[in-house]
Parts: C-alpha cells; structure tokens; sequence
C-alpha cells in the first residue's frame, strides 16, 4: 500500500544534551581513576613500589603521546567521516591527558594533589554546559573556578615559593571577573557564552560574591577557609535550583 503523501514524517530525534553528559562524566570517572590508582601505588605505597611507579609513569606517558598522536591523524585524515573524526578527538584528548598527567606527576609530586580536584571540576563544568541554560552555566562556572582558586589561596597564599605568584594570580581573577560583568551589563559576549536574551542577575551575584570571597582569602588562610565552604553551598544550592526549575 502506498503511503499517503501528505502525511508528515517524524523528525528524527538527534542525541540530547544527556548523552554527550554522560560520556564526558564517564570519561572523568576513568580519569579520577587513574589518578587514585597512581595516588595510592606511587605516593602512599611501598618503597618498591614508589621506585616501580617512577618508571611506569615515565611509559604511561610516552604511551599517551602515541594515543594522542594516533587520534590526530585519525581526526585529520578523516575529514568526510564525522564519525571518526569524533572518535579521533575522543582518542587523542585521552591520550593527552595520559601523557600530560603522567609527565607532571613524575616531574613533581604534589601536582598530583591539584589534578585530583581539576578533573572533577571540569567534570563537573562540562556537565553544566550541557545540561543548564547559558545563564545558569555561566554563573555556575564562576563560582566552581573561584571555589577553586579560593582553595588555592588558602593552600598556597602562604608559600614562601609560590605565594606572591598565586596572589597576583588571584588579583588578575578578581579583574578579569568584574570585566566578565561589564561584558555581561553590555552584552559583548558571543551569543554561544550568553545569548543577548538571557537574565544576568545570576552571573553578577556569582561574580560579585567570587569577588568578595577571593578579597578575603587574600586577606588570610583562616577566612578564606569559611569562604570556600560558603561559596560551595551557594554552589550546592543553585544547582539544586537550577535542577529543579529545569525540571
């Protein structure tokens, strides 16, 4: 029987913003994991172990340059194949990440520390973009980046080696912060960051309560202790928020 002509035909449904959401929480999961595993092995294991660990991170990255070499050539020679273009991409950000993660464990412990929390947190600010409007992501980010760069300050502020650097760090964050509200009050930004329809409320009070905890934090280690935890409840509570509004 033939079928009617003008009957409509379903669009077909293209992957939702859960998918890719899901592949990016599962690859940062995979990516804690090793760092853990090298956590426990490398930095709290044994002597032999510790010596064993120092020379497999050393083939743990020569291995990740070779994946990341592996998936550039996959993504660049396949130019008419989406779809292995992504795998290419996918292949050879692995890749990086092995190689660099490996490379700046051996070459220095206690980056192994700061990379334990920047893989959840950019876990975590991929998943806001994916699933939250551009406002409600935006304002998210700032505060996750300047809950971590308060926990920064309160680790390293002090340090007689590196504490003028992360204070000057710090003070260029807190401007590049009020310039993101000018941006924001002008709407200069790409449409892609925050489209011209988009509240700003939220991103000024991300912004101006980021402002106010790093200033204190600059100020002393004990304060910026109790603006850490403040800002991540502000955190907690507006992804509940957001959450459920989207919902």
């Amino acid at each position: 029987m033939a079928k009617n002509p003008n009957r409509k035909t379903k669009p077909v449904k293209k992957d939702d913003a859960l998918t890719p959401a899901m592949k990016l929480f599962l690859a940062g999961c995979v990516a804690e994991l090793y760092l853990l595993i090298v956590r426990r092995y490398y930095i709290s294991g044994s002597i032999k172990q510790v010596v064993a660990w120092d020379s497999y991170l050393v083939i743990f990255a020569w291995i990740g340059v070779a994946v990341l070499a592996l998936g550039a050539a996959l993504f660049f020679l396949r130019k008419t194949d989406e779809k292995k273009r992504t795998i290419g991409k996918a292949v050879a950000a692995s890749g990086a990440f092995l190689a660099a993660a490996s490379f700046l464990i051996h070459w220095n412990m206690g980056i192994l520390s700061y990379l334990t929390v920047i893989v959840p947190v950019v876990m975590v600010l991929g998943l806001l973009w994916s699933l939250y409007d551009r406002e409600c992501a935006l304002a998210l980010t700032v505060l996750v980046l300047s809950l971590l760069a308060v926990w920064v300050c309160r680790r390293a502020a002090a340090s007689i080696y590196v504490g003028t650097l992360v204070k000057a760090a710090a003070i260029v964050y807190i401007v590049v912060l009020l310039a993101l509200i000018l941006l924001v009050k002008k709407k200069k930004l790409p449409a892609l960051l925050f489209p011209a329809k988009a509240d700003p409320q939220p991103v000024y009070v991300a912004c101006g309560l980021s402002v106010a905890a790093l200033a204190a934090a600059l100020v002393n280690t004990t304060i910026a202790y109790y603006a850490m935890w403040a800002l991540a409840a502000v955190v907690f509570a507006l992804a509940v928020y957001y959450t459920v509004k989207q919902l």
